[in-house]
Parts: C-alpha cells; sequence; structure tokens
C-alpha cells in the first residue's frame, strides 16, 4: 500500500517563500514519475510540477515556472517543492502524485497514488 503524506504547508505573505514536502511510504520514488498539483476552492486541479523516473529531467506550468523547483530525495523517501515569490493567487491546497508511467505527464488521472493535501495560504 503506497501511502503520500504532505507537510510544510501554512499562512505566508507574499513574496514569502515556502517548501513543501512528499514522504512516500510502501514503495520508493524509484520508478515513478512524481508531481505536484493545487487546488483552488471552486476550481479544477491545476498541475504544477513533476519530475521524471530518474529524477533528471523537470517539468513545470507556466503559472509557476520559475518560481517553483521540484526534486527529490532517494534516500530520504521524500519530494520536495520549493516556492519562492508567493503570490495571494497561490492560495490553494497542494497534493503530490506518484504514477508508474513512462513519460512526464500533467494529468491528474495518470498519478496512481496522493497524497491528503496541505494548505497554503497566501495573504497580500
Amino acid at each position: 500500500q503506497v501511502q503520500l503524506v504532505e507537510s510544510g504547508g501554512g499562512l505566508v505573505q507574499a513574496g514569502d517563500s515556502l517548501r513543501l514536502s512528499c514522504a512516500i511510504s510502501g514503495r520508493t520514488f524509484s520508478g515513478s514519475v512524481s508531481g505536484w498539483f493545487r487546488q483552488a476552492p471552486g476550481k479544477e486541479r491545476e498541475f504544477l510540477a513533476a519530475i521524471s523516473r530518474s529524477g533528471v529531467s523537470t517539468y513545470y506550468a507556466n503559472s509557476v515556472k520559475g518560481r517553483f523547483t521540484i526534486s527529490r530525495d532517494g534516500a530520504k523517501n521524500t519530494m520536495y517543492l520549493q516556492m519562492t515569490s508567493l503570490k495571494p493567487e497561490d492560495t490553494a491546497v497542494y497534493y503530490c502524485a506518484v504514477g508508474y508511467m513512462t513519460n512526464l505527464r500533467m494529468t491528474a488521472s495518470d498519478y496512481d497514488y496522493w497524497g491528503q493535501g496541505t494548505q497554503v495560504t497566501v495573504s497580500s
């Protein structure tokens, strides 16, 4: 049974930075495409970033490119999302996900396992 647990969310001010963590158990990140999504109230779940099976390639949504960085630490079985220059429109519940597919994917339905989410609130 694969479980993902996010942490690191909270209330910050515009312009601040925050690092989210996603710990995996039951399986490692090895061989998986790992991603971060978010969902704001009344909106669909939005793709943010993904990292390839090898950990070498990454892909970002235009809305966060240059501000967010995805990374993975295999030894710690943990994935991260470093967020900088946060804006009020970044307010949402943030989810990590893994999928055991070949290529980087941006569609939520392509991912097999999800965390419970962590709230990020950015005040102006």
